[in-house]
């Protein structure tokens, strides 16, 4: 199951159409088939993958990268490093996508079909600060094109986008690079980034946003040559609307001729959730550089260039409401592909067996005092809408301080579970850490916990506040103060499962979670 789609069934559609923190969408459509990717930074799979027949009814069918590399450097969280601002496309029968990791350079993975197998991540181009990367592959005159941006924290620079011709095979690049659009040199334009290139009408197409993600717009810019020079138009901010930095996304042609935009939206603990505006061609736009031509042949986005909120779905067969899962009963101890851990995984962290439940070792380690420095977390997004998680617990560890629980993990966390205490006992915790604490402490005070198991719930109210529950035997009971989730510096907040035992010898056994469940509440 999963949690309500955008469709609203007669028709129409509200945005978010993706109400979670899939953060710097692209798009892309092959035959009557569309498909998303979006950031998925440290956490392992990464590089998600979406299907839809209709442009707001979604679900995640895989991901393209199964490890992070280097892996030695992902042993360990790095929550907002790893895969920045993917780009997707489809050229000679084969799915590539080009992606910049501010730390190691420009990567591509490629395959024949959206579900693989996807090759291993191959280092394009080397270097710090390199992000946003985007190829074009040109029909008219085979060349090939790679332009990116640039992360200040790594590099000295911003606000400018590199062009290179790229190797036909998109294993290299051909020249040492060219700035072909620097906004320092455009009035008002800064934090230039995410640009998405393509070829339209005779001209060279660099879709990309500025401004920063929370208050910043879409700005489109076209040239005659790839190399330049540009000129740009402001295509989408958000006037009178409530959608803040309508920001970075990507252009698609239905295949009856419709033009459509997604986009994010930054919306704190909740991350960046996805918008789609109606787009079509002709004069609008504004321009903030006083030397940009006049002319036509600009795209029009979503309501003469301001978000839209609900609107009619585009022109596409119906579609039954879809919306990427979120619940889980762990058939045979596997978990679906909504959960990602928060480092590359290691043998043995989730084993399999004949019934439902995932089963999870409690892995030994010297950071139990924080759940931020663990590997080992089981992570999905947090839902953006007021909703209820739940799940069942039972803890077998006989080792003492052995704990497993349900987290809201972020920049600061709070969990709840149980923990082997003295004399064999289990307890109840609730546990939390503020975002400048560098360990955790009581939420509340701890509870017996009979038998070892507890119902544990979330309940997830506006502003992504969170209030914890729990049952040992005795009722639903309140634990703790509210607590309000909080993103890290560019990923969302998330739902974890955890398991985790003090440093020892030997094996710590395990935990186990059932019946995995969020539901929207009315």
């Amino acid at each position: 199951m999963a949690l309500p789609s955008s469709d609203l069934g007669d028709g129409t559609y509200r945005n978010p159409v993706l109400d979670a923190d899939w953060s710097d969408p692209d798009l892309l459509r092959v035959g009557d088939d569309y498909y998303l990717t979006a950031s998925s930074f440290g956490r392992v799979p990464g590089l998600p993958l979406l299907h839809s027949r209709d442009l707001v009814n979604w679900t995640l069918v895989g991901h393209a990268l199964q490890l992070l590399e280097p892996a030695k450097e992902f042993r360990r969280p790095r929550h907002d490093c790893g895969v920045w601002a993917p780009s997707l496309r489809h050229h000679d029968d084969r799915f590539w996508i080009f992606w910049g990791d501010p730390d190691q350079g420009i990567f591509q993975v490629n395959a024949p079909e959206i579900r693989g197998p996807w090759t291993r991540p191959h280092l394009v181009k080397q270097g710090k600060g390199l992000i946003d990367a985007c190829p074009l592959w040109d029909e008219e005159s085979g060349e090939a094109y790679l332009v990116h941006a640039w992360a200040k924290s790594r590099s000295g620079v911003k606000n400018r986008l590199t062009g290179h011709r790229m190797r036909p095979d998109g294993t290299g690049l051909l020249d040492e690079g060219k700035v072909i659009v620097d906004a320092d040199r455009l009035p008002g334009w800064f934090t230039l980034e995410g640009p998405k290139l393509y070829r339209h009408d005779g001209w060279f197409w660099i879709f990309a946003p500025a401004g920063g993600v929370e208050t910043g717009w879409q700005g489109a810019f076209r040239s005659r040559d790839f190399f330049g020079p540009y000129e740009e138009r402001v295509v989408l901010e958000q006037g009178g609307t409530e959608v803040n930095g309508p920001h970075q996304g990507a252009w698609v042609r239905t295949q009856h001729g419709e033009d459509w935009f997604a986009h994010f939206q930054q919306r704190g603990p909740y991350g960046r959730v996805v918008h789609l505006q109606p787009m079509r061609w002709g004069h609008g736009g504004t321009s903030r550089s006083s030397e940009a031509e006049t002319g036509g042949g600009w795209p029009v986005l979503g309501d003469e260039g301001a978000p839209v909120a609900v609107h009619k779905k585009p022109d596409l067969p119906p579609q039954p409401p879809s919306a990427p899962a979120t619940d889980d009963d762990f058939p045979g101890g596997r978990f679906g592909r909504q959960w990602q851990w928060t480092a590359n995984p290691q043998d043995g962290w989730a084993t399999q067996h004949s019934a439902d439940g995932l089963r999870l070792t409690c892995v030994r380690t010297v950071d139990a005092h924080d759940l931020r420095k663990l590997p080992n977390v089981l992570t999905q997004r947090l839902p953006g809408i007021a909703a209820t998680v739940e799940v069942e617990l039972s803890l077998s560890s006989e080792d003492l301080g052995a704990r497993a629980g349900l987290a809201v993990l972020g920049d600061a966390f709070s969990w709840i579970g149980l923990q082997r205490g003295e004399g064999g006992s289990v307890q109840l915790v609730h546990r939390f850490a503020e975002s400048v604490a560098d360990r955790e402490r009581e939420g509340a005070h701890p509870v017996e916990a009979p038998g070892g198991r507890a119902r544990l719930w979330i309940e997830i109210g506006a502003g992504a506040r969170c209030r914890f529950f729990y049952d040992v035997g005795g009722g639903r009971q309140p634990s703790g103060q509210v607590f309000a989730a909080t993103p890290w510096r560019w990923v969302g907040a998330l739902l974890g499962l955890f398991a985790l035992a003090p440093v020892g010898g030997g094996h710590a056994g395990a935990a186990s979670f059932t019946q995995f469940r969020i539901t929207a509440t009315p």
